[in-house]
C-alpha cells in the first residue's frame, strides 16, 4: 500500500484528518460528528479498499470466493509433443452441488445474513483508535450463516466429482511446459468464479534425436573415407529425410545445421534447426583387402598427428 503513491496519499490524508479532529469531533472517537458517527467511520472501510480487501460487494452482500486451482500432468511421446496432441484428462474437481444449487443450505431454505458482518465476512478490531478489518468469528469470512445445511453437500455449497476432459497441447510443447485452463478448475463458491487447470507436459525422450531449446540434436555415423573425402548423405527429420554435404576433412564430433527442420516453436513461428552432429564410425573388423589398402594409405601418409603433443 505504502508503494502506491495514490493509496499513500489517502493514508497519509485520513490519519491526519483523525489525528486533528478534522470536523469529526476532536480526535479519533467520539462526540456526535465523531468517527462513529459517519464521516471517518469505520477505518476497516478505508483499509479493506487500500489492500484490496473488498473481496465482496457492499453491507449485506455475502462473500463471493474463487474456485481452487488445480494441476495435472500428462505424459506424451515424444512425437506428439513435436505434432502436438489431444489427450484426456481425468480430475477430481469440485463442481457446484445439484441438490443446493451451491447455496449450501436445504433446498427450501436459504443462508441468512450475518448480523455480526451484516455480511462483509469482516468484522473490524480496534488499534490504538484504528479500527483493523479481520475475518468475522461467526461467520468465518462467509458472510452468511446456514442453519440448515443441504445433505448432500454438508453446506459447503459443492460436491467433489470425477471429470474426464480432452487438453490440447501445442505443437513444440516441451519437459515441464505449463498450459492455462482458465476456468477449468474447481467451482467458485457463492458466486465466486471457477478456478484455473494448470497442465504439465511430461515428454519422454526420443530414441533418435535430443532436443536443445528448440533445435534438434541428431547423431549420424559416417565412415573414414566419407570424412576424409566429403560426401552427400541423407539424415532423419521429424517429417522425413534430407539431404546434407559433409565437408571434406570434417572431424569426428563436427555440428551440421540445417535450418527450419527443428522443433516447432511454441509461439508459432516456424522451426528450430537440426544439429546433425557426425561421428565418425571405426570398424570393428576389417577384411585382407581394407587392411592392405589401409596399411598403403598410412605409409603414403607419414603424419603424426600426436607430434602437437609433445612439443
Amino acid at each position: 500500500m505504502l508503494s502506491d503513491a495514490e493509496k499513500r496519499r489517502e493514508y497519509d490524508a485520513e490519519r491526519q484528518f483523525a489525528r486533528t479532529g478534522g470536523g469529526y469531533g476532536g480526535g479519533y472517537g467520539g462526540g456526535a460528528g465523531g468517527a462513529g458517527a459517519g464521516g471517518f467511520g469505520d477505518l476497516g472501510d478505508i483499509f479493506g479498499s487500500m489492500f484490496g480487501g473488498g473481496r465482496r460487494g457492499g453491507r449485506g452482500e455475502p462473500a463471493p470466493r474463487r474456485g481452487q486451482d488445480l494441476e495435472v500432468e500428462v505424459t506424451l511421446s515424444f512425437d506428439q509433443a513435436m505434432a502436438g496432441a489431444e489427450v484426456p484428462v481425468t480430475l477430481e474437481k469440485t463442481e457446484a452441488c445439484a441438490t443446493c444449487s451451491g447455496s449450501g443450505a436445504k433446498p427450501g431454505t436459504s443462508p441468512r445474513l450475518c448480523t455480526a458482518c451484516d455480511g462483509r465476512g469482516q468484522v473490524g478490531r480496534d488499534i490504538g483508535g484504528f479500527s483493523i478489518p479481520e475475518t468475522c468469528p461467526e461467520c468465518g469470512g462467509a458472510g452468511t450463516i446456514i442453519e440448515d445445511p443441504c445433505s448432500d453437500c454438508h453446506g459447503s455449497g459443492v460436491r467433489s466429482a470425477e471429470r474426464r476432459i480432452r487438453v490440447r497441447i501445442p505443437a513444440g510443447a516441451k519437459d515441464g511446459t505449463r498450459i492455462k485452463l482458465k476456468g477449468k478448475g474447481g467451482a467458485g463458491m457463492r458466486g465466486g468464479p471457477a478456478g484455473d487447470l494448470h497442465v504439465i507436459t511430461r515428454v519422454m525422450p526420443s530414441p533418435v534425436f535430443t532436443r536443445k531449446g528448440d533445435d534438434l540434436v541428431v547423431e549420424v555415423p559416417i565412415t573414414f573415407s566419407e570424412a576424409a573425402l566429403g560426401a552427400k548423405i541423407e539424415v532423419p527429420t521429424l517429417d522425413g529425410r534430407v539431404k546434407i554435404t559433409v565437408p571434406a576433412g570434417s572431424q569426428d564430433g563436427r555440428t551440421l545445421r540445417v535450418p527450419g527442420k527443428g522443433a516447432p516453436k511454441l509461439n508459432g513461428s516456424g522451426n528450430g534447426s537440426l544439429l546433425a552432429k557426425l561421428r565418425l564410425a571405426v570398424p570393428s573388423s576389417l577384411s585382407d583387402e581394407q587392411k592392405e589398402a589401409l596399411e598403403a594409405f598410412a605409409a603414403l601418409d607419414g603424419a603424426d598427428p600426436r607430434e602437437k603433443l609433445f612439443r
